[in-house]
């Protein structure tokens, strides 16, 4: 009898690439490459590694067919795909007929990373999650707005730029929910005279935009001029953004993300993690809570904030007169002359008692945004306290993933 191997392959969706070359620069075996038209991965080098998956910003990379191993389909043809082919019901020839290939041993672990991308990943949004719109906009057809405002966030002796740039989209239609991100295209080429890639930014306003009424959003932008080792460099699409006048026009795509999304059922509490500029998307769902405001029915709002110092830390000012009773603020200060360095995970441990009772309510959601290196310290945290409290973090963790309540975003 002949034997027949089912490959689980590897494909990108057409349809909602945004072609930002993420995946391609992220994979280790140099398996996925792209022409004018299409991103495809090689399905005679693909190792399964799963390396780009979470930082896909649209999900168009976790996209699998089942096929025979001699049919697998080809570079070629993948080229000129506008989307993906139908699944096709395939029936194993080899003994025993299973058409299900055997399962890869690191499912679970690509399932738990891309979970925790917070865009287009296998953790579901919540249950109550208003429905969101994307890929309304793309490179070959964006949208254009208008800058009608740029401020800055931050202290002018503050070592960060911070920005907060409202953008009109006039009478285009550009829906968008709290926890979702829009794409920006910098103008000009890159060194290799090719246009730069997308950058991603989440925005920062509610759902009815920065000014109720008015077809706008906002971003809250930090100027790049330095990488994550403190080397000189110049973010693109950031100094682009941080100069912009008013009146000046920005091409938009997007917008992007099914998952990062708020609950919107009566009772749903927040709990927020954020450090710098993660904070775009808490201020979204902050101030959404605070413009329908229902305190009879409103679930409780938790945040911890972390900065270098109070002038580094955007929106300082504004969240420090919202009422203690509409949120729980917890700011931390990792640069405070005379005084210890304080992380986010520190306060987390210090409020131990509350953050579990939030964890133990079914209607709490939990939401972590900001630079890559807090994850662990948190993690850490929170099976910290956890464990003082009887329970078990990693538990807990899988449980909040399953029903969409845990949704992480960093860079």
């Amino acid at each position: 009898m002949t034997t027949t191997t089912i490959l689980r392959q590897h494909l990108i969706d057409p349809e909602i690439c945004i072609r930002c070359n993420t995946c391609e620069e992220t994979c280790p075996v140099d398996a996925i490459s792209h022409d004018s038209r299409n991103y495809v991965v090689d399905a005679a080098i693909c190792k399964f590694c799963y390396n780009c998956v979470s930082p896909c910003p649209t999900g168009a990379i976790d996209s699998w067919r089942r096929v025979r191993a001699e049919n697998a389909y080809p570079l070629a043809e993948q080229l000129l795909w506008d989307s993906l082919p139908a699944e096709v019901a395939l029936e194993d020839s080899s003994p025993g007929g299973d058409s299900s290939p055997a399962p890869l041993p690191d499912d679970v672990e690509r399932i738990a990373a891309a979970a925790t991308s917070g865009q287009g990943g296998a953790a579901p949004p919540p249950w109550s999650a208003a429905h969101p719109y994307v890929n309304l906009y793309s490179i070959q057809k964006p949208a254009v707005a208008t800058v009608s405002g740029n401020f800055r966030l931050t202290a002018e002796d503050a070592s960060s730029d911070i920005r907060h740039i409202v953008l009109d989209f006039g009478n285009a239609s550009f829906p968008v929910l709290e926890g979702q991100t829009i794409g920006i295209l910098a103008p000009g080429l890159d060194v290799h005279g090719k246009p730069h890639h997308v950058r991603l930014y989440s925005v920062a306003s509610p759902r009815d935009g920065e000014r109720p009424r008015y077809n706008n959003l906002s971003l809250t932008v930090k100027r790049v001029d330095a990488d994550h080792d403190g080397k000189p460099t110049q973010g693109v699409a950031s100094n682009y953004l941080c100069d912009l006048k008013k009146g000046d026009k920005v091409n938009v795509v997007g917008p992007y993300g099914t998952s990062f999304l708020m609950p919107n059922h009566p009772g749903s509490s927040l709990l927020m993690i954020c450090t710098g500029t993660g904070s775009a998307p808490m201020r979204a769902m902050t101030e959404r809570r605070r413009r329908k405001s229902a305190p009879d029915v409103d679930g409780k709002l938790m945040l911890f904030f972390g900065a270098r110092t109070a002038s580094e830390l955007p929106y300082f000012g504004p969240l420090t007169r919202l009422p203690k009773d509409f949120i729980d603020i917890n700011f931390a200060f990792s640069r405070v002359t005379g005084a210890p360095r304080q992380y986010v995970q520190d306060l987390i441990r210090a409020r131990g008692d509350d953050v579990v009772r939030l964890l133990r309510d079914e209607n709490t959601y939990l939401y972590l945004c900001g630079l890559k290196g807090m994850e662990k310290g948190v993690d850490e945290a929170f099976a910290e306290i956890c464990s003082r409290h009887g329970l078990e973090w990693k538990a807990v963790q899988a449980e909040l993933l399953q029903q969409g309540r845990y949704h992480v975003e960093t860079y």
